[in-house]
């Protein structure tokens, strides 16, 4: 399976039937496409819309209706369009059930960068209130970069989006729950052994005996 297929693939175990949920612009866009049959969410995007729904048909776009990345998107049934005021209102006002981020660092502590390197900015968006507003906070991403140095590391080195806000992550290599004690290894991919995971991660890991391999 392609690696960031299983990524999506194993955060869209992690939603709720009617969940309110926002998915960030990249990767997590496609755990819609994954969730399973009996699971029906109201997505929620920053630029004002609640009830987004699939992609439209090639030449049915409408370019009035677009998610926050400004790919074309349809509204369900029962969708509602607002100014941003109201749509942060509603992330800050903690309604956002859950918001699902793609991330260029986490650290052992939970926190997260992911709108900056040096010398180029990514554009925060509405990261850094989902990450603080949200009840729970999934960071998809590739567990190295791509001249595979690791991305879960003892300390971020790039601006922060947010501290301490991490609930679970989930990387092509494994599942990570981050939690009082410090990040905890719970899943592996396929084909891996735990002793691959931890030479790939420079944070510390807590390794319990019942790791389980990645199931989607």
């Amino acid at each position: 399976m392609d690696p960031r297929e299983l990524i999506v693939k194993r955060v869209a175990k992690e939603l709720k039937d009617g969940q309110v949920v926002n998915l960030g612009i990249g990767l997590p866009t496609q755990v819609a496409k994954h969730l399973p049959e009996d699971v029906r969410i109201i997505l929620q995007s920053e630029n004002g819309f609640v009830g987004l729904g699939n992609p439209p048909a090639p030449g049915a776009e409408d370019p009035d209706i677009v998610n926050a990345g400004g790919q074309p998107v349809t509204i369900n049934p029962g969708g509602t369009f607002f100014d941003s005021a109201m749509s942060f209102a509603i992330i800050r006002g903690g309604h956002v059930d859950a918001t699902v981020l793609g991330g260029l660092q986490v650290d052992e502590e939970g926190n997260l960068a992911n709108w900056a390197t040096p010398g180029k900015v990514f554009g925060m968006g509405g990261a850094m209130d989902l990450v603080v507003g949200a009840k729970r906070v999934i960071v998809a991403m590739e567990h190295l970069t791509k001249d595979g140095k690791p991305k879960i590391v003892k300390r971020c080195s790039l601006p922060l989006t947010a501290t301490k806000e991490v609930d679970l992550l989930v990387t092509d290599m494994g599942v990570i729950e981050f939690t009082s004690d410090g990040p905890v290894l719970r899943e592996i991919a396929p084909g891996l052994t735990v002793d691959d995971v931890v030479a790939a991660t420079e944070a510390t890991l807590i390794v319990p005996d019942d790791v389980v391999t990645m199931s989607v």
